[in-house]
């Protein structure tokens, strides 16, 4: 049977409810895990994806600020919420699913975006960012024996020069600088992961996931980043069916900067 789960930065989930729902009624994915919430847990509107058919939710909100939620068909168990660089921050959530006769953790994280100087010296943001990601080095496909595992989320990396419009003028930029992207394969390497994204869309085709807001025209100018991530273990790899990056909701009303990334498993 086909496994569909998706990822989507939604920038305020009360904000942008009405484009979630049109996106699950058309999409249709077993799994949705949504970040930057920016929604204490209390008030997550959670009655409006139980009317969509999605009776399971796992929250981390928080008010205003970060927020994690992992919306699903299929029922899951064992909800940990890992508390990175021990500042209370909303950003990490994994629940285990059964799919099947499989079972797989989803770990669904919000990574600090690390403000505009890329030098923790002078941008505790910076610092934060890079502490966060050290700590990401010890997430392994493989800590759970018998479980498959999915790791996704907004990791605000571009790792590759393919991830961005312009590798050269992005160098030294906040979420495409050698100390991220050396960082952010390092803890791909060494964890296990495979970048099912990547896996679909070789390199080196261009593929972005956000798009900034202060563009007048985001399409036309294209300046985009890969910043949106779906990893899985490696025995995931060889039942990728698709992936799609729904590059077109960029551009619906009130829409997020980042654009939700799909990808499809038979198993």
């Amino acid at each position: 049977m086909p496994f569909t789960l998706a990822t989507w930065n939604i920038n305020s989930v009360r904000l942008r409810l009405p484009i979630v729902e049109a996106f699950l009624k058309a999409e249709a994915p077993d799994v949705l895990c949504l970040q930057e919430t920016k929604c204490p847990n209390e008030l997550f509107p959670e009655e409006a994806f139980r009317a969509l058919g999605y009776d399971h939710v796992a929250l981390h909100g928080q008010k205003g600020y970060h927020g994690v939620a992992t919306i699903s068909r299929l029922p899951f168990s064992d909800l940990v919420r890992q508390d990175f660089c021990t500042m209370g921050d909303a950003r990490h959530l994994s629940v285990r699913l059964a799919v099947g006769e499989r079972q797989i953790r989803v770990h669904n994280l919000y990574v600090p975006a690390g403000g505009d100087e890329p030098d923790p010296a002078v941008n505790p943001k910076f610092r934060h960012k890079l502490d966060f990601l050290e700590e990401m080095r010890l997430m392994r496909a493989d800590a759970e024996p018998g479980v498959s595992a999915i790791l996704v989320g907004d990791l605000n990396i571009a790792p590759f020069e393919d991830d961005v419009w312009s590798h050269k003028q992005l160098l030294k930029i906040v979420s495409h600088t050698p100390v991220e992207t050396d960082g952010m394969k390092r803890v791909i390497a060494e964890g296990n992961w495979t970048d099912l994204v990547r896996q679909h869309f070789p390199l080196p085709q261009k593929l972005y996931t956000w798009w900034s807001y202060r563009a007048k025209d985001w399409d036309g100018a294209d300046k985009g980043r890969r910043l949106d991530h779906i990893w899985s273990s490696g025995d995931l790899g060889p039942h990728l069916t698709g992936a799609r990056v729904l590059r077109e909701a960029r551009g619906w009303e009130r829409p997020s900067d980042h654009v939700p990334v799909m990808v499809t498993l038979a198993i």
